[in-house]
């Protein structure tokens, strides 16, 4: 369990992404918080020991990188896991059988597929619900719901949830809220204002954004919650090793950055592919750099992600460089058809996911890939 200083929030954003939870290193004066590459440490006697003991309980750079995330999420304490599902894994740990899940009905396909074909063993019940509307939500409850868990913009469809909503109704039924805000990140969106118990991260996105390396986070301002994620996260460990935390620290420096070109060429981009005739449905949610669209032919679809020169045909998104990808086959192969098709994730649906290069190339390569998707 890590837990942010308060004079953190002294600090606008920008700030803290560079220096949150770190100092110079006590030993060198290193600007930059060292890879602690260590499995244990040595112990001055029984019992004591300067708080490290084992590196799965505790590590230096794993403990900068949970204090710069939860100051930036506006959170008291972080918890670093070795992927985004692992982070999902810990808190449905949480839960015990017979407890029921209200969840988003567009989440991460990874995050559907943890919950419906690996929990459900163990006695979780869960109802997908689309949370753009509140009465769905509330329709979704029984006397048994524990958790309600939603992302919100939702990959892929970027759908739009009222997180202020959504937790006034868990805090009024003592539900657990949590909220995947890996699209948002920090930078534009920070759930635990709003009321929300724990924010989840796929640190491997938008806060490395290198396409360097994998992990998550967990993030609360809630005491109890903390204890009892700290003991999940040591007791289950799966903890990211040293190396990818100082990646993800290394990222999350250049964030707010980063995040103001993404959201500039979401924004021209999906303006720009408004006016194609070739998409028949775009998702925008208004800011960021991710984008789904319907090109209304799944061959045509093929084409044109296999045609780009720019964006890569690659699963993942968030990093530096602009990608593509096929959710039906790619991010969500594992959601059973019939419910990609009632969420209206069709298999000539596009995401992109747009990067920081040069935003007139960025359309230009589209451009070419539409003229290349067309019919021999």
């Amino acid at each position: 369990m890590t837990q942010t200083g308060p004079h953190d929030l002294d600090y606008g954003f920008a700030t803290r992404a560079v220096h949150a939870g770190q100092a110079p290193d006590p030993l060198s004066g290193a600007v930059m918080t060292p890879i602690y590459q260590t499995s244990t440490y040595a112990q001055e006697g029984l019992g004591r020991h300067k708080g490290f003991e084992y590196a799965r309980t505790r590590n230096p750079t794993r403990d900068a990188l949970e204090r710069c995330v939860a100051s930036l999420e506006n959170g008291t304490h972080g918890f670093a896991f070795s992927s985004g599902l692992a982070a999902l894994d810990a808190v449905l740990k949480l839960l015990r059988a017979g407890d029921h899940i209200v969840c988003g009905a567009n989440v991460y396909g990874g995050s559907h597929r943890l919950i419906e074909r690996i929990y459900t063993n163990f006695g979780l019940t869960v109802t997908f619900a689309d949370m753009r509307e509140i009465g769905n939500l509330e329709r979704a409850l029984t006397p048994a719901t524990r958790l309600i868990f939603c992302e919100t913009p939702t990959n892929p469809m970027m759908h739009v949830t009222d997180l202020a909503a959504v937790a006034d109704l868990a805090q009024a039924h003592g539900y657990l809220c949590v909220v995947d805000n890996t699209f948002a990140t920090p930078v534009f969106q920070r759930p635990l204002e709003l009321g929300v118990d724990v924010v989840l991260h796929s640190t491997t996105k938008y806060l490395n954004g290198h396409s360097d390396m994998v992990g998550g986070m967990l993030v609360t301002r809630r005491d109890d919650l903390a204890e009892r994620l700290g003991f999940i996260q040591n007791a289950a460990g799966a903890v990211p090793g040293p190396m990818d935390c100082w990646l993800a620290l290394r990222g999350i420096k250049t964030l707010p950055l980063r995040m103001r070109q993404h959201d500039a060429a979401g924004r021209r981009i999906a303006e720009w592919l408004r006016g194609r005739p070739e998409v028949t449905q775009l998702y925008y949610p208004g800011f960021g750099g991710m984008i789904s669209l319907d090109l209304g032919d799944v061959g045509r679809a093929r084409r044109f992600a296999e045609a780009t020169r720019i964006f890569t045909l690659a699963e993942s998104l968030g990093g530096v460089e602009s990608l593509i990808g096929h959710p039906a086959s790619m991010t969500h192969a594992s959601v059973p058809p019939a419910q990609r098709q009632a969420m209206g994730l069709t298999d000539s649906l596009i995401r992109l996911s747009c990067g920081i290069e040069e935003v007139d190339d960025l359309m230009a390569d589209l451009d070419q890939a539409f003229a290349a998707s067309l019919p021999d």
